[in-house]
């Protein structure tokens, strides 16, 4: 293998040369920010297309196709193209020379898993806040979705270089929490020996709080019984919010997905300092909360419409619909003033660029929210919202509605233990957030090409079956650990990779980096999933024509040379389907049976 000077990943070698070209066309003074290298939508029109001249043309008083055929012109003189077309009113597309694929195999071999990492994220703290389920029950498959894909999303910013804290905001005040403690009582004085018959109305009926009566009669024995409501619906309240949420995160920790940080709602408001009430007195200030009258909703009824004088949150003055009430008729704080409050902290604590990732039925609460940060903030920080829409839960095509253990819904760990981790966490990606997921689970755990988490496990499984077998028939020095395989393979000449169906592979490889910086600037890891699923894909259709074309067979008992070669590319696909599974949090198997 020929050493290269490559460091960066294609594209942004690719990037560039672009712009030292431009730069000699236009001038060392031209502004070559807005220049971009991507891969063209019609893979026939090449391997790489820029918007050089379309950007450039006016800075350089120039018809956009006059611009792109002298930038084509020096662009014909670099190393690694082999050619140029100039199309439509001025975009650029590049075929680059074999040696680029093969040379992407010398980058994958010295980076190893580091390969994708990018710095696009400059270490700027993110903050990213998921599941932050009410702590009433157990979480159900809904939640778990929501969950995979905040945990999946941190992950992808992390390997794209941002400072990634992922946060739970706990739900713990308001009325849900209450009428939890109510039904915790009932199953405590069960606990105890009493017949509590069926459970009311309003209380929450499933068997899960049956363990917090437990802990409360053997902490307690009877005295709650003795005391008024007032005194023991603190203490009852507290305990059952304590071990829901130890449930949820044993829940969560088996699909391996730890938080951070855990925020109480009832922390901003607790120890003689509320910080909800900093919070509107902060935007009173600014002018940004007054006392008046909404007007009548037209339309659709608004939910927090009262008609009477009330503290609003002059929220149409940044971009909302309505303004907002802050205060509730008895004098309490609505949910919306706390959610400032909540959402003006993470500012306060170092966060500018902030993604909250909601259930499908928070859609509209986004503009208020978007709204509250611009006023808190003073435009300083970003918010994305990523609504995660619900998921069906099927078996062989049929609704699965009932659960044993919540008594109406299924639970995530139900889903899990039956279908394990990896299943649930790649197929809750498989699909853009904001689409309506189908999850059958007889179909995710299919040992077919039909099941794309069974596909892409196995397209790495096979990889290293392919090093076992070369290591028992050709190359008995080939090194099983990693880090002296990719060393062993540095060397290799992968020069020979000459086969379209070998180059296009390379080409797959090639586009890692660039899918991961995409998919972390537009927040969405189901790319990654799609992306691995192709590469596997091309993986396994390689390995079937080396079975009907044996001069295509990664193993060559003939010519040890080109099967070394052929292992780097195999290693090119085992590194990138562990690097792209580990962002999904989806495992790496060596075997698979």
């Amino acid at each position: 293998m020929a050493d290269t000077p490559q460091t960066q990943h294609l594209f942004a070698q690719v990037l560039a040369r672009v712009q030292a070209v431009c730069a000699a066309e236009l001038g060392l003074g031209a502004d070559l920010s807005r220049v971009v290298v991507e891969p063209p939508k019609d893979p026939t029109h090449g391997d790489v297309a820029t918007n050089a001249a379309m950007v450039l043309a006016k800075e350089a008083k120039a018809k956009p196709r006059d611009l792109a055929e002298r930038i084509a012109g020096r662009l014909r003189a670099e190393e690694i193209v082999a050619s140029v077309d100039v199309a439509g009113p001025g975009f650029i597309n590049l075929t680059l020379k074999p040696a680029v694929w093969t040379d992407t195999l010398c980058v994958i071999m010295r980076a190893g898993r580091a390969y994708g990492k990018s710095a696009v994220g400059a270490a700027e703290k993110v903050n990213v806040e998921y599941v932050s389920a009410n702590p009433t029950g157990p979480m159900h498959v809904g939640h778990c979705r929501g969950a995979v894909f905040g945990d999946a999303l941190a992950s992808l910013l992390e390997l794209a270089g941002s400072d990634v804290t992922r946060e739970y905001y706990i739900n713990d005040a308001g009325a849900q929490v209450d009428v939890l403690a109510r039904s915790a009582f009932l199953r405590y004085r069960e606990a105890l020996g009493e017949d509590i018959g069926g459970i009311p109305e309003g209380l929450y009926p499933g068997d899960y709080l049956k363990p917090v009566g437990q802990a409360l009669a053997a902490e307690h024995g009877k005295s709650l019984l003795a005391k008024p409501e007032s005194e023991w619906l603190p203490l009852v309240r507290a305990k059952a919010i304590d071990m829901m949420i130890e449930a949820i995160k044993d829940d969560l920790a088996a699909l391996n997905i730890r938080h951070d940080v855990f925020f109480s709602e009832r922390s901003l408001n607790a120890g003689g300092h509320s910080r909800v009430a900093a919070t509107i007195d902060f935007l009173r200030a600014k002018g940004d909360v007054y006392e008046g009258r909404l007007p009548p909703p037209k339309g659709a009824p608004v939910d927090d419409y009262e008609d009477r004088q009330q503290t609003l949150f002059r929220a149409t003055a940044f971009g909302d619909d309505v303004d907002r009430p802050l205060l509730k008729s008895d004098g309490s704080y609505t949910y919306f003033a706390s959610d400032i409050a909540y959402h003006k902290d993470k500012f306060d604590r170092g966060f500018h660029n902030l993604v909250d990732v909601w259930g499908a039925d928070h859609g509209g609460y986004i503009k208020r929210v978007e709204a509250a940060i611009k006023a808190v903030t003073g435009g300083k920080a970003a918010l994305d919202v990523k609504i995660v829409q619900l998921v069906r839960l099927l078996r062989n095509g049929e609704p699965v509605k009932m659960s044993k253990r919540s008594g109406d819904f299924v639970t995530l760990r139900e889903v899990v233990d039956e279908v394990g981790k990896d299943a649930v966490r790649f197929m809750m990606l498989y699909r853009k957030n904001d689409a309506v997921l189908d999850f059958d689970l007889a179909k995710v755990i299919e040992q077919s090409r039909d099941n794309p988490v069974f596909y892409v496990q196995y397209g790495h499984a096979r990889g290293h079956s392919i090093f076992r077998t070369a290591r028992e028939e050709v190359l008995p020095d080939l090194p099983a650990e990693e880090s002296a395989r990719l060393a062993y393979l540095a060397a290799a000449p992968v020069e020979r990779l000459v086969d379209p169906a070998e180059l296009s592979l390379l080409r797959k490889l090639a586009v890692y980096p660039r899918a991961v910086e995409a998919a972390a600037s537009a927040h969405e890891p189901h790319r990654i999933a799609f992306y691995l699923y192709d590469l596997a894909s091309e993986f396994h259709a390689l390995w079937t024509k080396g079975r009907d074309l044996p001069y295509l067979r990664f193993i060559n008992n003939n010519d040890a040379e080109m099967t070394t070669a052929r292992l780097a590319m195999v290693q090119g696909v085992v590194t990138v389907l562990a690097s792209g599974l580990a962002v999904l949090g989806v495992g790496a198997p060596n075997e698979m049976r």
